[in-house]
């Protein structure tokens, strides 16, 4: 006989599909009369009527705008006394004695004695000829310095030229060149040659370049090959990631 193997019922879990959240869905509104949720109770609404032109109104006088007097009576103005006040009058202003500082004897001529003569320049009267010659700072005389002057007797003036190379020590009758002229020859050249010197660059001796490591490179702690290893544990999932965490109240 066949060995039946008993098969249990397979469990159905919700978590197991991954639809959509709840945030996919686009519910109808609860709030006002447009597109309202219909499985939701709808609450009376209310509104505001418009004014329909002004038909409704029959009396087009003026408003509120134009002030009337409160004085004012269906006879005229009302006899109520009304008073202002003016402004301040000014001071009347008396005569003012001038005090001894505001004189000045010095200034007053001695009675009897005599003046002196007093003269003063007036301005240029309009009647004057206008005279078109031009005045002497207009001319420009020649200089009386030096021998460009024709009707002046001028003194010897002298007159230093220049050196000049004929028949002088700076003649040069050879038409040789100077010392200056010629190159000088390196004296390696035709004599014994000096010794020359150089500064070479710093030896070392030969060794082991390599970088080693200091004793804080090293990490003791983490060798286990020559000592026992502690046991070393790790969490796992306790439980099943479709149970719902239990989220206390406080």
């Amino acid at each position: 006989m066949p060995l039946e193997v008993e098969q249990k019922p397979k469990v159905m879990i919700a978590a197991r599909e991954r639809g959509p959240g709840p945030g996919r869905y686009r519910l109808p509104s609860t709030i006002g009369s447009e597109a309202h949720d219909c499985t939701k109770q709808m609450q009376p609404a209310y509104s505001f009527g418009r004014l329909e032109g002004r038909v409704h109104f029959k009396d087009w006088s003026p408003g509120p705008a134009y002030h009337v007097d409160p004085r004012m009576t269906r006879t005229g103005m009302d006899g109520t006394p009304e008073y202002s006040m003016l402004a301040r009058q000014k001071d009347l202003n008396t005569f003012k004695v001038p005090s001894p500082g505001l004189y000045s004897p010095e200034k007053v001529h001695p009675q009897g004695e005599r003046h002196a003569p007093q003269y003063s320049i007036s301005a240029r009267t309009k009647m004057r000829r206008i005279d078109q010659n031009p005045a002497p700072n207009k001319y420009t005389l020649p200089p009386i310095i030096g021998n460009k002057q024709p009707n002046k007797m001028a003194a010897p003036v002298y007159v230093m030229t220049s050196r000049r190379e004929i028949g002088s020590y700076l003649e040069d009758l050879c038409k040789t060149p100077g010392p200056g002229r010629y190159n000088a020859t390196h004296p390696n050249t035709n004599k014994n040659m000096a010794p020359l010197y150089s500064m070479r660059s710093r030896s070392y001796p030969p060794g082991d370049t390599t970088k080693k490591p200091g004793p804080g490179a090293h990490t003791p702690e983490k060798v286990v090959i020559s000592r026992p290893q502690a046991p070393k544990y790790s969490l796992g999932i306790r439980h099943s990631e479709f149970i719902c965490p239990f989220v206390s109240e406080g």
